[in-house]
């Protein structure tokens, strides 16, 4: 296999042995397919980071870890390459590490792993739970940096935190919805991956809040736990509905909303109003469609860079870029949709 790469940064990027390296390139036996796959990922992620780069400035290698539904994660592996090119001469190489689902003592233990073979920081979408808290203490002992993305760890000792304000996002759906029905009575299904997400969390406070506030006779059915996949969150969705014909709209901060609006069609039932969270390949045909009406998105591309100076900041090579920013919500119809 043809390269121009040290089998050292071969290793690195992929995350395995050297030895293992070897034995990929060389075809010799005794290796998994998956991980001959992930060795040939990791050129090819080499050759992208080396095209049209200079070899000059500082070079970070930062690890990208999250779970979450796949149109997600290749939003965020695309918003990351794209914005890395923008801070030359100093280089960031990215290594992504997705899941749609896993358990949390299984990212403590890859998270303790990057610790121990060694990054510049952590960019990590994680539950709030004790075992990922820990594990990101542990990092920041080792004086490697942590951001987290779009789902907050505010009691953790994470550095900084890259992405909108939850809450806010989660009363302006309830503002779209509550002034969609002048007050009338209506039944809001609102969709949540997994409650052990803080992001998610925050979103459904913010819109219950706005709700009760202002629009008393607006009445929520929550489901949760579907963690964004279409199978899981579409049987949720169409038990609710059964239980509940009173539901007349929906609001879904954790995604699958495609399966969401089959369960509607399924009973021929009427969804007055769908507002989804990220402007993802699903969203951005079915907002065009006429199925989804609202999706509050928020860019990416500003949580990459929000990353990328906080670890900057931390090795003190970006003066005053302690100050944390906040992407902002915007509300995208059909009419207004980003250039990109």
């Amino acid at each position: 296999m043809a390269h121009p790469f040290l089998v050292k940064d071969i290793a690195f990027q992929a995350g395995v042995s050297t030895a293992t390296v070897d034995r990929v390139l060389n075809d010799r036996a005794g290796v998994r397919p998956q991980t001959i796959a992930r060795v040939k990922a990791a050129i090819r992620e080499l050759e992208k980071q080396q095209a049209g780069l200079e070899i000059q400035g500082r070079k970070y290698a930062i690890d990208v870890v999250m779970e979450a539904p796949e149109r997600f994660t290749e939003a965020v592996r695309h918003a990351f390459e794209n914005e890395a090119t923008t801070f030359r001469p100093t280089i960031f190489r990215c290594r992504f590490h997705f899941a749609e689902t896993m358990r949390a003592q299984e990212i403590a233990q890859l998270l303790d792993r990057i610790r121990l073979r060694g990054t510049d920081g952590i960019v990590l979408k994680a539950p709030d739970v004790p075992e990922v808290t820990a594990a990101v203490a542990r990092l920041e002992s080792a004086r490697i940096a942590v951001v987290t993305l779009v789902t907050d760890l505010p009691h953790s000792a994470r550095t900084a935190y890259a992405g909108a304000d939850n809450r806010a996002a989660g009363e302006t759906a309830a503002y779209l919805i509550g002034e969609r029905f002048a007050h009338q009575a209506a039944t809001v299904l609102v969709t949540i991956s997994s409650n052990r997400f803080r992001g998610e969390e925050e979103r459904e406070i913010g819109f219950r809040r706005i709700l009760r506030a202002r629009y008393p006779s607006v009445g929520i059915v929550e489901i949760s736990e579907g963690y964004g996949k279409n199978d899981e969150t579409g049987a949720l969705a169409l038990e609710a509905l059964t239980r509940h014909p009173e539901i007349n709209a929906a609001y879904s901060i954790g995604g699958g909303n495609r399966a969401v609006l089959a369960a509607f069609r399924r009973l021929d039932r009427t969804c007055s109003i769908f507002i989804a969270h990220d402007l993802d390949q699903d969203n951005l045909e079915l907002l065009r469609d006429g199925r989804v009406h609202f999706v509050l998105h928020h860019d990416l591309k500003t949580d990459a860079r929000t990353a990328f100076r906080a670890f900057m900041g931390k090795r003190a090579a970006l003066t005053g870029s302690g100050s944390q920013r906040l992407s902002a919500v915007e509300v995208i119809t059909p009419y207004n949709l980003p250039a990109a």
